[in-house]
């Protein structure tokens, strides 16, 4: 699933900034960008995101901007004091030799640097931060998860009417069909009785019959097909209800729906089941390429 968050936090020494970004994947893939100095912080964040998700190719930015004045810049008092260490044995030997400026002294090189942000408080500035983080991405994916979930809904309702429309065609095919071995059966027997070359006796005929009648019947019978179909629409329809990490699961239903819509279509006899065999493979894929984003 897609989802986007990004937080910022506002220190003393700097800024804190983490963003968290996700594209569809059927697996949990998970990058990195983080500042050097914020790199021993990585496992945490990598906790956190995984406790949290369980598929997606997500990219997390983890960055830390100093601030370029005021508590971000300290003296360097230990240089400072070997610099007037040092100027004190120079005027001695060199009494007339004038003392540093202030001004001299700050563009000395090393005696203003940037101040040390405590390990300590940076982790648990990143700690909290992620945890802010972390819960508005969760919540951007639940939208578009609530999104989904209406659409899978709306495949569901279509598959319910195409099998409702097509069960009670059933009796009407396996009805015309007996219709139909009937007329054949008793020009099996007009052949017999009027000894044709490939003359049947009557009871051979009604045995051929017989034979054409249970195989065929057994063929287009797809009235367990549309049973299971509708138990896997059910089942469906409350795994999506129930919520929570519903992503495999779909996963298995769709794979169960597509076998009876397969089934469906090798038995077809009438142009009508045939028909919607296709529709529901159709909406079946559909219904494929999304759950492969849900969780």
């Amino acid at each position: 699933m897609t989802g986007y968050a990004v937080a910022t936090s506002d220190g003393a020494a700097g800024t804190l900034t983490i963003e968290i970004k996700s594209v569809n994947s059927r697996f949990l893939d998970l990058q990195f960008r983080i500042n050097d100095e914020l790199r021993s912080l990585e496992p945490d964040l990598r906790a956190a995101i995984m406790a949290a998700i369980t598929r997606g190719k997500v990219e997390a930015r983890l960055s830390f901007g100093r601030k370029v004045a005021g508590a971000s810049q300290v003296l360097n008092t230990v240089l400072l004091a070997d610099l007037a260490r040092l100027q004190d044995e120079v005027s001695r030997h060199f009494a007339t030799a004038n003392p540093m400026s202030v001004a001299e002294l700050l563009r000395w090189p090393g005696v203003i640097e940037e101040a040390q942000v405590g390990q300590e408080s940076l982790q648990a500035d990143v700690a909290a931060l992620t945890g802010v983080t972390v819960a508005a991405f969760v919540e951007s994916r639940r939208r578009e998860g609530a999104a989904l979930e209406s659409m899978l809904v709306s495949r569901i309702d279509a598959m319910d009417v195409i099998v409702r429309r097509i069960t009670p065609l059933i009796p009407q095919v396996i009805a015309a069909f007996q219709q139909k071995a009937v007329e054949r059966m008793q020009d099996a027997l007009g052949m017999a009785g009027h000894g044709t070359p490939s003359t049947l006796t009557r009871q051979e005929a009604f045995e051929r019959i017989r034979q054409e009648v249970t195989l065929y019947g057994i063929r287009i019978d797809v009235s367990e097909e549309l049973s299971r179909l509708t138990a896997h629409l059910t089942e469906t329809r409350h795994i999506l209800k129930k919520g929570g990490q519903v992503g495999k699961r779909l996963d298995f239903m769709m794979q169960e729906l597509n076998r009876e819509a397969n089934t469906l279509g090798a038995k077809a006899s009438v142009k009508e089941l045939a028909d919607a065999s296709m529709e529901l493979k159709l909406l079946i894929e559909q219904m494929r390429e999304q759950v492969q984003n849900l969780e």
